[in-house]
């Protein structure tokens, strides 16, 4: 049987149409579940379906990026079985030689340096990106390029929880890189979440 990468996951999807907050027409809030308080069970839930969307990549390593990414990431490479890497925003110390991007934080404001070190990107690995949200795709990119830059094959990035309103999804696509996704928010409107039913 043939798994959909986008078909929307039910529990999540209800969740976010019953208990998201929606600020303006652009800011979703479900921190209280997905990646500033986080329930374990309802985690590993969303991680088996990545993981399961994932396994017909055959990726050798999830990458993902502090500090939201990495609830995600952790438990999806526990279900598949492989490590996962993370790169490091706050504390870019890292063992040299490194791969480094810019990228903007809308949430923090300005800019952040997020670091890998090249000692956990062997070539040739097969790697897929885990983050918990994708909306303009500047985090997923710069994770895409790192991979890339270490000679390692990203197969897909997945996603919680995408705005299919932002350019991140096509963007990702543009760069030949299959996107999976639990649920897709195609518009907020009026202080609610319109999801992406098909």
């Amino acid at each position: 049987m043939t798994i959909s990468l986008n078909s929307p996951m039910p529990e999540l999807a209800d969740r976010i149409e019953r208990e998201g907050i929606v600020q303006g027409n652009e800011i979703l809030k479900i921190d209280h579940f997905l990646n500033h308080r986080i329930e374990p069970g309802f985690m590993q839930r969303m991680a088996r379906e990545i993981a399961a969307r994932l396994r017909q990549f055959k990726p050798d390593m999830i990458l993902t990026a502090e500090a939201s990414g990495i609830a995600p990431g952790l438990m999806v490479a526990l279900e598949l079985d492989i490590p996962m890497v993370y790169g490091k925003k706050y504390h870019p110390d890292v063992e040299i030689p490194s791969i480094s991007r810019v990228i903007p934080s809308p949430t923090k404001g300005g800019q952040v340096k997020m670091v890998v070190s090249q000692k956990y990107l062997t070539p040739g690995l097969r790697v897929a990106i885990v983050d918990d949200f994708l909306s303009n795709g500047r985090t997923a990119t710069a994770l895409v390029e790192i991979a890339k830059e270490a000679n390692c094959t990203p197969v897909a990035a997945a996603f919680l929880v995408a705005k299919s309103f932002k350019q991140g999804h096509k963007m990702l696509e543009a760069a030949g890189v299959p996107v999976v996704t639990l649920a897709q928010v195609d518009a907020l409107v009026d202080g609610k979440a319109i999801l992406h039913k098909g």
